[in-house]
């Protein structure tokens, strides 16, 4: 939300493509307001501001401002009357001496948003219903600003939802040449800017709360692997242990890590003899690389579910949201060669911290582990919402187990 002292010099300035006033609070003339400023269609990418208990002049309207209307207005954003759903914030202000309700909607990045199947926009002062060319105009505008999930903003963050001590001491230095950071002299924002970060806006993107949030799964409530470990063959059998791993990238990485190793059971390999080799069941190489490969391609857009990883007493299920992505499908999926990424600011943090050293080379990796500790072939179950790897333990035999 603006200062007091902005908000106050809308409040009391001319109406405009941005800025109205509302004395009353007729619903139907507030989201009109809404659904224009949502549509932005002066491209100012800045919010639009509805001041409510307001005259034209600027004066006070006196509207009693209840906790029931506040509300009201809130819902608005999310009562599907406008959809799609407009950003807004609400907040109760004293301006001017005045009590006032303002709202402020975010540009859209989904335009055109209708309201009541209208598409409403803001030519100076005045709101009106859209013209054909003007719908269009909309409709280009979103096609233009299509991006990754991971490229757009994270509305209703801030710097402070981020990790900086993270990023100024693990990520620049291995993202950006030591001799360019010594050079340009960029301060803290112009470095997060220019590696996709936040927005031109400062708004910190929905990568940058993958990669470097203080608490990623608060805003993107997918980010996050749920381990599981089974007594049985069934998802209904009873559970040994489970754990929900969350945190920033490299947090999440470490983590997942430590629990794939704790569960892999070594035992001497009998056909080995007196040479005393140790025997995994699982090579953690394998199980490794297809968790990262989860975390990666996964879509973290329009789903709550986190990455699974499921571990039955006769194989390991690791199960990413989201099926295939761009020129994969379910012919050409784990072939050589063939992928494609649908997080990009989440792929080159991972090739930065290290976590990926050659993109495209995961399920390579792991078929080749598996083969080489004896485990029978990758299983891959490809479908349009999920897609679930499924690895089996070793097929050699051991005398003992535990680790």
């Amino acid at each position: 939300m603006l200062s007091e002292e902005q908000l106050e010099t809308l409040m009391l300035d001319m109406e405009s493509d941005h800025v109205e006033r509302k004395a009353g609070k007729s619903s139907d003339k507030i989201r009109r307001a809404i659904c224009a400023f949502a549509n932005n269609l002066p491209r100012h990418n800045q919010p639009g501001i509805i001041f409510v208990g307001v005259t034209d002049d600027g004066k006070c309207a006196n509207l009693p401002l209840t906790d029931q209307l506040l509300r009201e207005l809130a819902d608005m954003g999310s009562d599907g009357g406008i959809l799609p759903f407009p950003v807004i914030e609400v907040q109760k202000r004293t301006l001017n001496g005045c009590e006032v309700a303002v709202i402020q909607v975010q540009p859209s990045d989904s335009p055109p948003v209708r309201y009541k199947g209208i598409v409403w926009v803001s030519i100076g002062p005045s709101r009106r219903r859209a013209r054909p060319e003007e719908e269009r105009r909309l409709a280009e505008s979103r096609r233009s600003q299509d991006l990754p999930f991971d490229r757009q903003p994270a509305h209703g963050t801030s710097l402070n939802d981020l990790d900086l001590v993270l990023f100024e001491r693990a990520y620049l230095p291995k993202a950006i040449a030591p001799q360019v950071l010594a050079e340009n002299q960029r301060s803290l924002v112009q470095q997060l800017l220019s590696l996709h970060f936040l927005t031109t806006e400062g708004i910190p993107t929905k990568g940058a709360i993958i990669v470097l949030g203080k608490e990623p799964s608060w805003w993107i409530p997918g980010d996050y692997i749920q381990f599981r470990k089974v007594d049985g063959t069934k998802i209904t059998d009873f559970t040994l242990n489970s754990k929900e791993i969350s945190g920033p990238l490299p947090d999440l990485v470490n983590q997942l890590d430590d629990v794939l190793d704790a569960n892999i059971s070594t035992a001497l390999d009998a056909v080995s003899g007196p040479t005393d080799k140790r025997q995994a069941d699982y090579p953690i190489v394998a199980l490794r690389q297809l968790a990262y490969n989860a975390i990666l391609h996964r879509t973290y857009e329009g789903t709550n579910a986190p990455t699974r990883v499921t571990w039955y007493s006769d194989r390991v299920e690791i199960n990413s949201p989201g099926g295939p992505y761009g020129r994969l499908n379910e012919a050409n999926f784990g072939q050589p060669g063939v992928t494609d990424y649908r997080n990009l600011i989440l792929a080159e943090a991972m090739r930065v911290f290290g976590i990926i050293q050659r993109f495209g080379m995961g399920i390579g990796l792991a078929r080749d582990a598996l083969r080489n500790n004896g485990n029978p072939p990758l299983e891959f179950e490809v479908r349009p919402e999920t897609i679930i790897a499924t690895i089996r333990p070793s097929l050699r035999k051991l005398n003992g187990n535990g680790k």
